[in-house]
């Protein structure tokens, strides 16, 4: 049977993105979502992997698309090591660190591990493109203030680059000639200054910068060490707090922004109060990067599902608007961005990077 598709896979807290392409057609996507009372039964991201691996393999047979139909499987990168951007292949050290969460527990960890279960069926490759542990910082955004901790980069590198890529096209102008300041905002916020192409500093969506709709942000430290030695929490709830049901779930009981939006226009001034914060915080983080790349910026990017929301992107703009020109790239690509790295390992246009050699 002739193999023509590349399935691609993006885990998300609560869901998980499917598409089927031919070449650079996407044939089929969907959004497969999943249940909080189904995930809550899981102790472990990790431990979701069949259960979300049954639900993809469901649903290609049920649209016609079996896995012998398939030539690879690419799925996000997760908490990998520090590592070089590019598409890589799924190999066994990687799916072990995958597995332990080597950086952090997220489910994005699932996207290699589902990837390279399906591929393993057909005998064909598995790769993951830009996971979030893509590292470029520059030496001196690594200081934290304290020795024993350094600053990491993890963020949403997979959109974050495929929508450099889209920035640069419409200007006419290549990455390498471009800084910009690019804010993700989705259930994560990442805020990243690019220069010359390069991510050279970013908060760490997990536990830094703005609050968003399910995590908290950078909180006050001293206040923060206290709750955890209070008794009142173990580390694990003290970790679903940060990230899970922080942010807006926190403040509203939900993390949907559109939900926030519809209490907005009931009236619900506390609703309001919160959004603006979390949009004032988003606002302030793009200030400190924009001072990370001198002031030179070319434009400033709102990418992500919640950059649909026209109050949010609004309030943001009139903050930050005098630092450079503000575009909006709302949604993701990080479905297409998968896909054309593959492609671009098919095709011999670059080489797929093998983990064990570049950490």
């Amino acid at each position: 049977m002739n193999r023509e598709y590349v399935l691609a896979i993006n885990p998300g807290s609560t869901s998980t993105k499917v598409a089927v392409f031919k070449n650079t057609e996407n044939v089929l996507q969907k959004n497969l979502s999943h249940a909080p009372e189904e995930l809550d039964k899981f102790k472990k991201i990790s431990d979701q992997f069949e259960y979300r691996k049954n639900i993809i393999l469901d649903w290609l047979k049920a649209e016609g698309y079996e896995t012998s139909k398939l030539k690879a499987v690419v799925g996000r990168g997760g908490l990998l090591r520090p590592m070089p951007s590019g598409t890589y292949k799924v190999t066994d050290m990687m799916i072990e660190d995958l597995k332990v969460g080597i950086q952090g527990e997220h489910a994005s960890n699932l996207g290699g591990i589902i990837a390279r279960s399906i591929a393993d069926i057909e005998g064909i490759d598995s790769y993951i493109v830009d996971p979030v542990a893509v590292d470029e910082f520059e030496d001196v955004a690594r200081i934290s203030g304290m020795p024993d901790i350094e600053r990491r980069s993890l963020l949403h590198a997979l959109n974050i680059k495929a929508v450099t890529h889209n920035v640069a096209k419409e200007m006419g102008k290549k990455v390498n000639e471009l800084n910009l300041v690019v804010a993700h905002l989705g259930g994560g916020i990442s805020i990243v200054p690019l220069k010359k192409g390069k991510m050279i500093d970013a908060n760490n969506a997990n536990e830094m910068g703005p609050f968003s709709p399910e995590r908290t942000g950078g909180l006050p430290v001293g206040d923060i060490v206290k709750m955890c030695f209070s008794g009142d929490y173990t580390y694990a709830e003290m970790k679903k707090k940060m990230r899970g049901k922080g942010g807006l779930v926190a403040y509203l009981g939900t993390n949907d922004a559109r939900e926030v939006q519809k209490m907005i226009d009931n009236g619900n001034e506390d609703a309001k109060l919160i959004y603006n914060a979390m949009a004032y915080q988003i606002g302030k983080e793009i200030g400190a990067m924009a001072v990370a790349l001198d002031g030179d910026i070319d434009a400033i990017v709102l990418t992500g599902g919640v950059a649909y929301s026209k109050i949010l992107t609004d309030y943001v703009t009139d903050m930050v608007g005098f630092i450079a020109p503000v575009i909006l790239q709302p949604g993701e690509d990080e479905m297409r961005a998968l896909n054309e790295g593959v492609l671009r390992v098919i095709s011999g246009e670059e080489q797929a990077k093998i983990y064990e050699e570049e950490v």
